[in-house]
Formats: structure tokens, C-alpha cells, sequence
């Protein structure tokens, strides 16, 4: 996501890969630019960390976008002409920016907001107009956000409803039990090496597990799943023997 704005410096992570980028410093830039430029209505990414996986679950920080009210668009594997745009823009500012000819960080993190600010405001790109002057609407999307309004307004039931469109297929392993984000659920050991789903009851705030048949092997409630620990990017534990 670009974060190219008058007043919102796009950031540079000084990391070997986008991956190894903590969620946490991730979801705190993102603030800063939806408190710029407003929330976007959705959102188009891929499935590499921290914006998907593939345990087939929305991750902490997804979660958090979609209570902001942010539609997630996660691309088909290995297809990046999804995304066509971003890699298309990431092309441009490899080029323009010329990354191997900065000696510091610094510097590529300034010509790297110098040239976002060329592709936006200055170069005549559609009908000799630059970007913006032909969609005034990148400046902000209309959509507020401030930290403030987080607190008040973030979608917790919108969450839980986005999360019970998932039936996952897991294998219990010796113990009886099954991945589930960082922890794992205990199904039973006379499950073991079977083939099971998972599911979310947003209603009684369950996880819930079914054999090939579409018998409940299992109900664990998700005690500690709360608002306040998916904001802060906290995936919590289940309660489980």
C-alpha cells in the first residue's frame, strides 16, 4: 500500500523482507495513513505475511482492518497481475528511486517520497494531468479515522461474522489435536490421524469441530477472544484441557 500524501511521508522498512516486518509496526504506519488520507474501503493483498497465511484463517492484523471496516481482497496464490497496480508501481519506484545509488536508508526513504510525490502531483499521466489533478478524491477517502474514532467505532460483531465464513480442514495429530493460529485444540485421541473442520459460532462465541459427516466432535469456546486483543494484534489462546 502506498502511503504517498502532501503531508504523509511514505515509510521504508529497513527489514531483508517484507515478512519479517512485525504486524505491530505494520498496523501503526497504516494508522497514521488512514488518519491522513482516510480509510480506503478495501483493501487488495497477498497471502505472505503479515497480510495472510496459509492456515487458512484471517490473520490478527486482517482481522484488525475488517473491524475498521475494510474490505479484505486477498489475491489468488501465486497470481500477481491481481495486484497488477502495486507491482507495477513498486516497478516505478525501483526505477525511478534508484535504490542501489543510496548509500543510507535516509536517502532512499526521501527520494523514494520525492518520486512518489512526482508520480502523484507532478507527471502528466492521463490527458496531460497528473493523478491527482484528475482524482482530487487521493487526497482523503472520505472515510475518517483517527485513533479516537478507532475506539468508538471498531466492528467487533463485524469480526466475529467475517470469521464464521471459514470451514477449515485440519488433521489431528497424535495428541488429539488440532492447529488453531498459535495454539493448538484439543478434539480427542480417538480422533487422532482423522481429517476434521473448523468452524466459528459468532453467536456463542465458539470454535467448532465436525467430523467428514458434518457431526460436532467438539465445541470450545473462545473465552479469550476479545476486542481489545485483536486490536493489539493478540491472536489469543482457546480454552482447552
Amino acid at each position: 500500500m502506498s502511503a504517498a500524501a502532501p503531508c504523509c511521508e511514505p515509510s521504508f522498512f529497513p527489514h531483508g523482507h517484507f515478512t519479517q516486518v512485525p504486524p505491530e509496526l505494520v498496523q501503526e504506519h497504516l494508522r497514521r495513513v488512514f488518519a491522513e488520507l482516510g480509510r480506503p474501503a478495501a483493501l487488495r493483498v497477498d497471502n505472505g505475511a503479515p497480510w495472510g497465511s496459509w492456515s487458512d484463517l484471517p490473520t490478527a492484523l486482517a482481522l484488525w482492518l475488517i473491524g475498521l471496516g475494510i474490505e479484505m481482497l486477498w489475491n489468488t496464490p501465486r497470481r500477481p497481475q491481481e495486484n497488477g497496480v502495486i507491482e507495477r508501481s513498486q516497478g516505478l519506484a525501483a526505477a525511478w528511486a534508484e535504490p542501489s545509488h543510496c548509500r543510507t536508508l535516509r536517502q532512499l526513504q526521501l527520494r523514494l517520497h520525492h518520486e512518489d510525490r512526482l508520480q502523484r502531483e507532478v507527471y502528466p499521466s492521463l490527458q496531460g494531468q497528473s493523478r491527482l489533478a484528475v482524482f482530487p478524491e487521493l487526497r482523503h477517502s472520505g472515510r475518517n479515522y483517527s485513533k479516537r474514532w478507532e475506539q468508538r467505532n471498531w466492528d467487533w460483531p463485524r469480526v466475529l461474522a467475517h470469521l464464521s465464513g471459514y470451514c477449515v480442514q485440519r488433521r489431528v495429530d497424535q495428541s488429539g489435536k488440532i492447529g488453531l493460529y498459535h495454539d493448538k485444540l484439543y478434539v480427542g485421541t480417538m480422533h487422532k490421524a482423522r481429517d476434521v473442520y473448523l468452524q466459528f459460532d459468532p453467536d456463542r462465541c465458539e470454535w467448532l469441530v465436525s467430523d467428514r459427516q458434518g457431526r460436532q466432535l467438539r465445541a470450545v469456546p473462545a473465552t479469550q477472544w476479545t476486542p481489545s486483543a485483536v486490536r493489539r494484534l493478540q491472536v489469543p489462546r482457546s480454552t482447552t484441557p
